[in-house]
């Protein structure tokens, strides 16, 4: 992994979660487990995103 994926990572890992977050928010699930559910799909869905854009930008 470049040192370019793991900065957008960082960045896009974030930015994926709160999406998520607000998402669970506002389709009405307010216990913790869809909310953390919401930010592990996130992080996990950051990985390709930032490979994909790193690759993009060299």
């Amino acid at each position: 992994m470049s040192r370019l994926t793991m900065v957008l990572f960082s960045i896009a890992s974030v930015t994926l979660m709160g999406i998520g977050v607000v998402v669970a928010l506002v389709l009405g699930h307010y216990r913790l487990e869809p909310i953390v559910i919401a930010a592990a799909i996130g992080l996990v869905a950051a990985l390709p995103v930032s490979w994909l854009l790193a690759r993009r930008l060299q």
